[in-house]
């Protein structure tokens, strides 16, 4: 199981592997197995939910149709190890796309996401920390500490957390600017997102039956505003002796500025505050005057400022992206680009930034970058303001982007397709077409194929070469069952009515019975697969009409849910036969 970039990878026997996670799975407190699919039951109080607020006029007809649950992908856990802790400890991660709640999830992120971070403990990201941290004293008798939530989405309590939420909507002033829906609707559906946090593991399915799903949308939200009602409570009512003064928070991680010797009663006093006893806290204090605190070292100075330098853990190798792997070029800039924005960002002393510069430099260049590059990333920051303000002074002359294409990156051919697209107005955004982690590493269950939702897919004849094209967002196995049982159904109909002499051509209700009619041949039910997959309802009907127009001979009467172009031929082939 490799680890994020630049970082040690860690190579866990499988086996090694599938005993934590069962470990994991038989905490009888957090998880539960399942003796069905729970999909249909959720399914239909969802779309109660759905319907409900599109009858009294609360979301419109394009909002309920994203929102409806027509995907049914059971959402699969899959773990990450913790490679800077001590044993490897697994993190389960779960991955709701496709499942029933995942748009309604990623709305309710957007909807409750304002109301995260308007705590003056709140801390963004590095660069707000340093920012924050620039002007602070430490005095001799006070000492830097940090505390980290063990596990805290899996030991969230939902009925407080639900609790919590309620409170902030009932005095959210500007909810209304951002939906229609009231308080009591938006908790309605919360709760049911809340509650779903079901997964299959292994070919088992198992429900978590306390805290918040690592991998839905909406548990990072969740967590935060749970933390920030916790820090208010436990701040407040902190002895004054261990009472912080200083304490900055990043969703689980704490940086508090206390007097030295207290860190052990603070950290007794924060595990008392959660009622339920599930949220638990660890403490670091600072090492030869400094601490870690995200990618920050804090240093104390002699003058009792502090400075900040870039922090690697033990277990980082300087392994970025090579300059020879199959990318494009932008994005190997950006590796240099987002390196050098962090020394500006974090590090606040020049002749410490100029050391971090140039490890930066030694660095990637093990990994193959040439100094031009570094000169090109330059002359790039130097010249950033003039292009925003070319952009913008375009934007007033009415040369708006006609929109952006994603396309996969094949050397050679993909910078020229982005070099004319760009001259109409078009960006381009380039994403690799495969790589060694995808190659290697397949820590998710496999979806059967007739489990397979929001796909494209072809149907064969067995008597020809023919094909049928199509595309749903259903499950695959659904579609498969429709077809046949309409070729079925149309075959009954057909001989019924023959007796009758009543013609044929009015009982053809799809493309495939068409030809089973016409032709009299039989459809390779067993040879039916899916090739290719689009969560977006739209590009997937493009996507459809574009493998329509590949394949050389298909039963399809139309091009599907798009009309694609003419100009298109010439790349594709053109096989329509008319």
């Amino acid at each position: 199981l490799p680890a994020d970039k630049g970082k040690a990878t860690v190579i866990m026997n499988a086996s090694t592997y599938e005993e934590k996670v069962g470990v994991m799975l038989s905490d009888s407190r957090t998880y539960e197995q399942l003796k069905k699919d729970p999909t249909p039951v959720y399914k239909r109080k969802l779309i109660t939910i759905l319907s409900r607020f599109k009858s009294e006029g609360k979301i419109t007809e394009a909002q309920y149709r994203h929102l409806y649950p027509t995907s049914e992908n059971v959402p699969r856990m899959y773990c990450t190890p913790k490679i800077h802790k001590e044993g490897n400890p697994l993190r389960p991660i779960v991955d709701y796309t496709g499942s029933i709640g995942y748009n309604c999830s990623r709305a309710l992120a957007d909807l409750l996401g304002p109301m995260v971070g308007l705590s003056e403990h709140h801390v963004k990201n590095s660069k707000d920390l340093a920012q924050k941290l620039s002007e602070i004293m430490i005095e001799d008798d006070e000492i830097f500490a940090s505390h980290d939530v063990v596990s805290l989405f899996t030991n969230t309590p939902i009925d407080k957390a639900l609790q919590i939420i309620r409170d902030r909507l009932n005095n959210d002033k500007t909810l209304k600017k951002r939906t229609l829906l009231k308080p009591d609707d938006v908790m309605d559906l919360c709760e049911f997102i809340l509650t779903t946090t079901y997964f299959q593991f292994r070919g088992k399915l198992y429900q978590q039956k306390f805290g918040t799903a690592m991998g839905s949308p909406v548990s990072p939200i969740v967590a935060n505003l749970y933390m920030e009602w916790l820090e208010s409570k436990a701040i407040a009512a902190a002895p004054v002796t261990c009472k912080p003064h200083l304490w900055k928070r990043y969703v689980d991680d704490v940086l508090e500025k206390i007097n030295i010797g207290e860190t052990k009663n603070l950290t007794n006093h924060l595990n008392t505050v959660d009622e339920t006893g599930s949220i638990k806290f660890t403490h670091e204090e600072e090492s030869d005057g400094s601490i870690p605190f995200l990618d920050t070292l804090i240093v104390r100075k002699q003058d009792r400022t502090v400075k900040l330098l870039v922090y690697r853990k033990k277990t980082h190798t300087d392994q970025y992206l090579h300059f020879s792997s199959h990318h494009p070029l932008q994005h190997k800039l950006g590796v240099i680009r987002t390196l050098m924005d962090r020394c500006e960002e974090i590090v606040t002393e020049e002749e410490d930034r100029k050391k971090e510069e140039q490890h930066v430099v030694e660095a990637l260049g093990k990994c193959g970058y040439p100094e031009w590059t570094f000169r090109r990333v330059k002359n790039q920051k130097a010249t950033k303001h003039q292009r925003d303000m070319d952009k913008i002074k375009k934007r007033k002359e009415g040369e708006r982007s006609r929109g952006q294409v994603i396309l996969p990156y094949v050397k050679g051919v993909t910078e020229g397709i982005s070099r004319i697209l760009n001259k109409h107005r078009v960006s381009t955004a380039v994403k690799p077409k495969q790589t060694i982690r995808n190659m290697l590493v397949h820590p998710k269950d496999k979806v059967d194929k007739l489990d397979k939702s929001e796909i494209v897919y072809k149907i064969p004849c067995k008597s020809c070469d023919q094909v049928y094209i199509g595309e749903t967002g259903r499950k695959f196995g659904t579609r498969m069952k429709e077809h046949l049982k309409d070729v079925e159904v149309n075959k009954k109909g057909a001989f019924t009515r023959a007796t009758k002499k009543e013609s044929l051509t009015e009982l053809n209700k799809s493309a495939i019975t068409d030809h089973v009619n016409q032709h009299n041949h039989d459809i390779d039910w067993d040879g039916a697969s899916v090739i290719d997959r689009e969560s977006d309802w739209k590009t997937r009907t493009i996507k459809e009409a574009v493998h329509i127009r590949t394949y050389r001979q298909v039963m399809n009467r139309d091009e599907g849910g798009h009309q694609l172009s003419r100009v298109y031929d010439t790349i594709l082939g053109g096989n329509r036969q008319d």
